[in-house]
């Protein structure tokens, strides 16, 4: 590669006065290529997908760490009142209609004025909302996109924040019951057993982002769980997370590090509890012990 870089300088231009660069256009670039954003590793869900009297979204894509979905509205030209509504309209829909994940409605427009992002920057108090500002840059027969954030969605930290949400959104067990299933209620409470085995005063203390755990009262995340319809998540923390990933790598069980919020999750299926009893002991042991270290 060359290191003979030469200055070229680029222009700004509005993509809505190029017929050919419409907003299917734009939609399929980004589709292709997500990174663009600079909202992580997404992968894909839909396009134009259908709200029921509502019109179609964007876009939809899902963070592949997480149990996150991005739904995306872009507009060409400035922000407007209508954009905002339809973002926010189509996030409260998608939401309600897959609660199992965690939604952040994503603002695309070419100028986003300061009395539209005031608007959005209200909105996005109680609601998780990103704004992107998209330039389009012309360097001789090209066009270069570029996203800048102006406006980042206001969300909770792993294990503190968690913890603080909770005491404003406390759940129960027919909660978890209804949301969950049978199997992996059943994998959480296997899992409980170990954990007294370890500690005995440790209880679940049920909250509506997942459930965690207490000691005399007292919140101790050192590990907590996430039961779904078919399987049970766990997130455990812990300084080292090489460490603690390498620990399930001759297993069959699915394990990754999400170096983000600084933890490794466990994908635990049915009988999978009982089978890795021992090492999942250790673990939680480990865990514990340097937790309250």
């Amino acid at each position: 590669m060359s290191n003979n870089l030469q200055y070229t300088k680029g222009n700004k231009v509005w993509l809505k006065d190029f017929p050919q660069y419409n907003e299917t256009w734009l939609r399929e670039i980004i589709a292709k290529d997500p990174s663009i954003l600079g909202l992580g590793d997404l992968v894909l869900k839909d396009t134009e997908r259908i709200q029921p009297k509502a019109g179609r979204l964007d876009l939809l894509f899902q963070d592949t760490e997480e149990d996150k979905r991005y739904e995306v509205e872009i507009m060409l030209g400035p922000v407007d009142a209508s954009h905002i509504i339809r973002c926010i309209e189509y996030w409260d829909i998608e939401r309600k209609r897959y609660p199992n994940y965690e939604h952040c409605a994503v603002l695309v427009a070419e100028e986003i004025t300061t009395r539209f992002l005031n608007v959005i920057s209200l909105f996005n108090r109680a609601i998780p909302l990103i704004a992107l500002q998209m330039d389009a840059i012309k360097v001789e027969n090209n066009i270069l996109l570029h996203f800048t954030k102006i406006l980042d969605e206001q969300s909770p930290s792993p294990v503190e924040d968690e913890e603080e949400l909770s005491e404003r959104e406390i759940a129960d067990r027919p909660y978890w019951e209804d949301r969950a299933s049978t199997i992996s209620m059943q994998l959480i409470d296997q899992c409980l057993d170990i954990l007294k085995e370890i500690n005995n005063k440790l209880a679940f203390k049920y909250n509506k982002y997942y459930i965690g755990l207490v000691e005399n009262n007292r919140v101790n995340n050192f590990v907590y769980f996430r039961p779904k319809k078919k399987f049970l998540r766990a997130h455990l923390h812990m300084a080292d997370l090489e460490s603690l990933g390498d620990r399930f790598r001759d297993t069959e069980l699915e394990v990754s590090i999400n170096k983000k919020r600084k933890r490794v999750e466990l994908i635990l299926n049915e009988g999978e509890v009982t089978e890795y009893k021992e090492l999942l002991k250790q673990t939680f042991q480990d865990c514990y012990k340097e937790s309250v270290e």
